[in-house]
């Protein structure tokens, strides 16, 4: 039987902000004898791919800025 992870994570912050998923390790090409030390390192880095990936947003901000009176106009 394969051996599973489950990531999860949820902003305390923002409400249905969260998400949990279980992947096989044969799913993220992960030998299921590795050692504990590195399968720690290696899930560390999956995980934070699949948080990333999960919060795939793109934003822009805009400010106006206001002419002053005494400005010249160019």
């Amino acid at each position: 039987m394969d051996r599973t992870v489950t990531f999860s994570f949820r902003s305390n912050q923002y409400e249905g902000t969260e998400a949990t998923e279980t992947f096989t390790f044969s799913k993220l090409g992960i030998d299921e004898n590795i050692d504990d030390n590195s399968l720690e390192k290696e899930l560390e880095g999956i995980f934070q791919a699949w948080v990333w990936d999960k919060l795939n947003i793109s934003y822009s901000i805009v400010a106006a800025h206001r002419k002053r009176i005494n400005d010249d106009d160019d």
